[in-house]
């Protein structure tokens, strides 16, 4: 169920690699106890005085966050970009369209003037 919201637009094989990498990154114990403390975290105060530039993608259908939150995000950071991707899954797989526009986006983001990797 937990992959699911994550990745339902993956294969099984893909699902069966995220299953595996989340049963060996922590125990389900803490898991949720991440959950629950990641759920409570608010930075919408902080938003405002964030000073580097700022690069916000989401998924337009996707289960887990809703795309608002990070429209909301990037709103309230000065300067920030915001790229909605066509996909329904959390995690942008290397297979659907969405995969491409990431990866430019990402690369142009890093590429723009002032950028401390092109220094």
């Amino acid at each position: 169920m937990w992959t699911s919201l994550f990745i339902p637009g993956g294969s099984k094989e893909q699902a069966d690699w995220f299953n595996e990498m989340q049963r060996m990154s922590t125990s389900p114990e803490n898991a949720v106890r991440y959950a629950q403390a990641v759920a409570e975290v608010d930075v919408t105060g902080l938003l405002p005085q964030v000073r580097v530039p700022t690069l916000v993608m989401h998924a337009r259908e996707e289960m887990r966050v809703p795309l608002e939150a990070s429209r909301r995000m990037a709103a309230g950071i000065p300067g920030a970009r915001f790229v909605p991707l066509q996909s329904s899954n959390h995690l942008i797989l290397e297979h659907e369209p969405a995969f491409l526009r990431f990866v430019e986006e990402i690369i142009s983001f890093l590429r723009m003037p002032g950028k401390a990797a092109t220094q």
